[in-house]
């Protein structure tokens, strides 16, 4: 006899949860996206899961930490499970991925200079000025500058 989990199987929602750190909630929505196969269930209605299932949700919380969305998570799903695929289609949903994270990464720190920018020219006094609630309130973005450069200083 093992020490491992699996030999544990087959385990209730709560269990899944703790051996996965997904919680009974996020694993009852991944069966409704059909990410998760619906689990058999006991007499009394208890969902039991095997250890394919919990191998799926780690997989699903693995993709999920590496900020994998939904669709991306069942296209990966759907190659992990095909033994027949090419690593050429995972690789391509892998670069994708990456150029979106390198997007948002970029659009991150644009939004990090703009407010250190607004942030130094803030006195951060008991003054009423502030640029950065100025630039809040501006509905196009406006160049860096307002109350705070006239004379009223």
């Amino acid at each position: 006899m093992t020490s491992r989990p699996e030999a544990l199987l087959p385990i209730n929602i709560g269990e899944a949860s703790k051996q996965t750190g997904v919680s009974a909630k996020m694993i009852r929505h991944y069966e409704g996206l059909g990410l998760l196969p619906a689990p058999p269930r006991t007499e009394s209605g208890y969902r039991l899961y095997d250890a394919d299932a919990v191998h799926t949700l780690h997989f699903i919380r693995r993709a999920r930490d590496l900020g994998f969305g939904m669709a991306d998570i069942a296209q990966l799903l759907d190659l992990w499970r095909n033994r027949r695929r090419s690593s050429a289609a995972v690789k391509k949903l892998a670069m994708t991925h990456v150029a979106e994270l390198q997007a948002r990464i970029e659009a991150l720190e644009a939004m990090k200079r703009t407010l250190s920018e607004l942030a130094e020219q803030c006195h951060g006094d008991d003054r009423a000025c502030c640029p950065i609630l100025d630039d809040l309130a501006k509905a196009e973005k406006p160049p860096v500058a307002d109350c705070c450069t006239s004379s009223s200083r």
